[in-house]
Parts: structure tokens; C-alpha cells; sequence
């Protein structure tokens, strides 16, 4: 017995040390940090929990975590350091090409969610009218495939800008069983969309945040997120004067918009859309309580 405790770790002690070094930094996240880190570490998803029994780490162990740290302390979010992101209860891969997704984003899925399901009540009705949906900007691909892996008889399309970010999007979707429902394809929004196609439903999540914004962010936004995902132009507008015009072509008569919008964009965003058209039919307040996601209607 006295030779397996030796190798035995003081696992509290352990997450005490890193979170301490962590804080010394400024992490407000210290704690759970801690754990994750250690997680990783020994090759596990899932966080180590203080009253876990752990064997001492190994050389090559501690060096990692000190790699690991050190990448921490520099501002790399733990979703980067170890790749993925879970949103909406599903697993998605990230790369320095898409956004980390964020909970305040899951809005936008909801919403779609509660509309495609009050307007097609049964499985049948669904199975016979088949919704095609458009997710612009996919980056991971995450808005389009919590959405259609919540309803079967619902297929879309995922445009983005950058290759590899589509590349990462059908991962996502083949890893998620959401292949043969979801497709993908790289798309500039400067672009025309695809001629006489028309879509049930769009979900629009675009570079938003003003320009001289961007270096105000924190150092887990300004240095790790992809900037062409982010960075809205002057006044943060520029996609919305671009996009929101050709949306109308793409729309069938009863088809809508989900779209996410920046803190305090309500108004000029609204605006926008009815030059284009579109109307604000219902808003949608993120965890903060702040207006985070607009809903489009064609004009009658």
C-alpha cells in the first residue's frame, strides 16, 4: 500500500498551484481554468475535480502543463488550446479560421427552431415541405447544424469566405452524423447568392464590430479570433449595407431572417433592412438582457 500512494498526486494541492499562477495573471476564470488545464494535461475532455485520485504527472505531463499554461497566461482561450467548443450540447471542432461559438449565440438557433416548429406543426408536414436553410458566415458550421440536428427533415447550406473554415464546417457535420443534410460552400457575401435558388429560412451572423473597436477586446478576442470574422467595417455596418439587399432575392414569400447584431445596433441595423425591403418582425435579448438577434420578413 505504501508504494501505490507515492503514486499517488495531491490533486487539491495541484489545481491550487496552477490557479494561483493563473490569478497571478489576472484570470478571472482561474479556478475552472485550472481544472481543464489539468484535464488536458492528463488526456481527458472533462475537468479534474479537486477530491479526484490522480497519479503524479510524468515528466513529459509537466512539461505540457507548462506549455499549456503559458498559453493560458498569454490570453489563448481554453476551447482553442484544446480545439473544440461544445455549443448547444453538441461538439464542434474550432480552428484559428472560424469563431469560438458563444452561448449568446445559441439565441439565434432557438429562435429559428420555434419558428420552423410552429410553422410546420407535424413530422409530416415538415417531411413534405422539407425546409431549406442558408447559414451565411458558417465559420464552424454550428448555427446550421443545431439547428437541423433538432429537426430531420430539415437541409441547408453554409457559405463562408474562407476555405478552411468550410473545410472544418463539413467535419463538423460529418463528425455530428449531419452530412448528407448539410452542405458547404466557400462564398464571398460581396456575391450575388446562387441565382433562382430560394431559402425557407436564413441565419446571419456577419463581422459586426467597428473597426477601431477591435483592439479594445479582450486579448482572448483581439488575438485569437480570425479579425475577417470580426471586424465590421468603420461603424461596424458594412456587411449589413451588403448583405441585407441581395437577403430579399433569396427569400421565399413567407420566408425569414435570423440575424445576430452587435451591442447597440438595433436601430441602424432595423433601418438597413427596411431600405432592403425587410421588415423587423420580433427581437431576441441575449443572456445580458441586451438585443442580440432581429428577425426579417419580406415587406407585403
Amino acid at each position: 500500500m505504501q508504494g501505490s500512494s507515492e503514486k499517488i498526486c495531491d490533486t487539491r494541492f495541484l489545481l491550487r498551484n496552477i490557479e494561483n499562477r493563473l490569478l497571478s495573471y489576472g484570470n478571472e476564470s482561474a479556478r475552472l481554468d485550472a481544472r481543464c488545464i489539468l484535464g488536458l494535461v492528463l488526456g481527458r475532455d472533462n475537468p479534474v475535480l479537486p477530491h479526484e485520485d490522480i497519479d503524479n504527472l510524468s515528466e513529459y505531463q509537466t512539461q505540457y502543463l507548462e506549455e499549456i499554461l503559458s498559453r493560458r497566461i498569454n490570453g489563448e482561450p481554453i476551447s482553442r488550446i484544446r480545439g473544440w467548443r461544445e455549443f448547444w450540447s453538441l461538439r464542434f471542432s474550432i480552428s484559428p479560421d472560424t469563431l469560438d461559438p458563444r452561448p449568446d449565440s445559441e439565441i439565434l438557433v432557438e429562435a429559428a427552431y420555434n419558428w420552423l416548429s410552429a410553422r410546420y406543426p407535424d413530422e409530416q408536414k415538415m417531411r413534405a415541405r422539407a425546409p431549406y436553410c442558408l447559414d451565411i458566415g458558417t465559420g464552424s458550421g454550428c448555427l446550421l447544424l443545431a439547428l437541423i440536428s433538432e429537426l430531420p427533415f430539415v437541409t441547408g447550406l453554409g457559405t463562408d469566405l474562407s476555405r478552411n473554415a468550410i473545410q472544418l464546417a463539413r467535419q463538423n457535420a460529418l463528425n455530428l452524423g449531419l452530412a448528407l443534410r448539410a452542405k458547404f460552400k466557400q462564398h464571398d457575401f460581396h456575391d450575388d447568392f446562387f441565382g433562382h435558388t430560394k431559402f425557407d429560412l436564413v441565419l446571419l451572423n456577419p463581422p459586426y464590430i467597428p473597426t477601431k473597436e477591435i483592439d479594445n477586446l479582450s486579448r482572448e478576442v483581439r488575438f485569437f479570433e480570425p479579425r475577417l470574422a470580426l471586424d465590421g467595417g468603420v461603424d461596424g455596418l458594412n456587411c449589413w449595407r451588403q448583405i441585407l439587399p441581395k437577403i430579399v432575392a433569396i427569400l421565399k414569400p413567407s420566408s425569414t431572417v435570423f440575424a445576430e447584431i452587435g451591442n447597440g445596433q438595433e436601430e441602424a441595423v432595423s433601418e438597413i433592412a427596411r431600405s432592403a425591403n425587410l421588415s423587423v418582425f420580433k427581437r431576441f435579448n441575449d443572456l445580458s438582457g441586451v438585443v442580440r438577434c432581429l428577425q426579417f420578413v419580406r415587406k407585403i
